[in-house]
């Protein structure tokens, strides 16, 4: 009987070491499944990358032309009110000047309203 057990417990022992061989195919199979599975994802990003990056220098390219006229387009209207500003500027600076001496040279001597109620 003795014998039986023994054999019983090798064959138990052979099952358990070839079911911890499988086990660890199992884990080293799995490994390698998330490497690839990394390296392919890091290949699909990259290659979307390159998409989107020629894609948007190809839209870059094509509205390069009409930043450039937008710009030149502002510049001509800014030139334009500038202009304005400066002519009106140099009509009217006379009047102003002779409104402010106007006022600085014709000064009433009276007291201040607030300063009438506190003496009466």
């Amino acid at each position: 009987m003795s014998a039986q057990q023994s054999q019983g417990i090798q064959t138990l022992l052979e099952a358990e070491k070839a079911a911890a061989k499988i086990v660890q195919e199992a884990r080293q199979y799995r490994v390698q499944k998330l490497k690839d599975a990394r390296s392919e994802a890091t290949k699909e990003i990259e290659e979307y990358k390159k998409a989107k990056e020629a894609e948007f220098k190809k839209f870059e390219a094509s509205h390069a032309g009409t930043t450039s006229e937008a710009q030149a387009a502002i510049d001509k209207d800014t030139e334009v009110k500038l202009q304005s500003i400066s002519d009106s500027y140099n009509s009217h600076k006379n009047e102003v000047v002779q409104k402010l001496l106007d006022r600085v040279t014709q000064v009433k001597p009276e007291l201040h309203k607030n300063l009438k109620k506190v003496q009466s």
